[in-house]
């Protein structure tokens, strides 16, 4: 079932920006908790998410802990992590290596590795591929319907605006995991890790929870100036992403084709901010 249409007052002309994103395909959308805001560009054209797949991963793994398949404190990953660790990446896993490169929780270190190791861990607790698990508990409650994991769990989702907006609209109101899990989900997890951001450098304060970035103090960002320190999502390399910010009460998506680069750092924090300015 589409998502209903929220009537809250919005500047819809401010989509308009996506289209000097240069992507030759594009969408963009604006929800609140009453459901879809505004939309411009193509729906219904499935896309590379990269690694805005991991808040998918991510959900899934909270499924399987609100159902005690697993624990966030089970160990999983390399000697010392645990769940909680992976999902965080604090697990001390390379970038796209599967070699240990610190101790848990000493750094962030961003890692795909660490993701597909939590995809592991999931699967092996309960019997079953990851990928099934994936379309189970969170791509078919949330009918996304254009979406399939053609890749590994860190960055293999490939899906359509409609099913972005699908999953972005469950991070601002929870449905498939508890509140409590969410709440741990998009609050930060081992405060004041150092870290880099990918593309965007060494962040002193490299702010994550279980699954979702969080924006914290993070200069620069891809996020806007208007959004709140507590706004909580991820960005992919194909250019795609997805922010919520609880005190603003909105989620704003971006499935593009476009490779992440110059023009989305440019443009992504000024998008923001007109989308934030729009529906004040």
């Amino acid at each position: 079932m589409p998502l209903s249409r929220s009537e809250r007052r919005f500047d819809r002309d401010v989509l308009a920006l996506a289209d000097d994103w240069g992507a030759g395909r594009c969408g963009v959308a604006v929800l609140d908790r009453n459901g879809v805001v505004a939309e411009r560009g193509s729906r219904d054209v499935a896309l590379p998410w990269a690694s805005v797949t991991k808040l998918a991963t991510a959900w899934t793994a909270l499924v399987a802990v609100d159902r005690g398949i697993v624990g966030l404190d089970d160990p999983a990953g390399p000697p010392g992590s645990t769940l909680r660790h992976l999902l965080a990446h604090a697990s001390g896993l390379a970038f796209d290596e599967n070699s240990v490169v610190s101790a848990p929780a000493r750094t962030r270190i961003y890692s795909n590795s660490g993701y597909d190791a939590l995809g592991f861990a999931v699967e092996s607790a309960y019997g079953r591929p990851f990928d099934e698990l994936l379309r189970a508990w969170v791509l078919d409650p949330l009918e996304m319907t254009g979406a399939r994991l053609a890749g590994p769990p860190s960055q293999g989702l490939v899906g359509t605006l409609r099913d972005l907006e699908a999953l972005a609209f469950e991070l601002l109101a929870p449905r498939l995991v508890s509140l409590r899990t969410a709440a741990f989900a998009t609050t930060v997890a081992f405060p004041g890790l150092r870290g880099v951001l990918p593309g965007f450098g060494i962040q002193h304060e490299n702010d994550w929870g279980l699954g979702p970035e969080i924006a914290g103090v993070k200069s620069p960002h891809w996020t806007g100036s208007r959004n709140s320190p507590r706004t909580y999502g991820h960005f992919g390399g194909s250019g795609t992403f997805l922010w919520v910010d609880p005190d603003a009460g909105l989620a704003v998506v971006a499935l593009t084709n476009r490779t992440f680069g110059a023009w989305a750092i440019e443009s992504w924090p000024g998008f923001s901010d007109a989308v934030l300015a729009a529906a004040s």
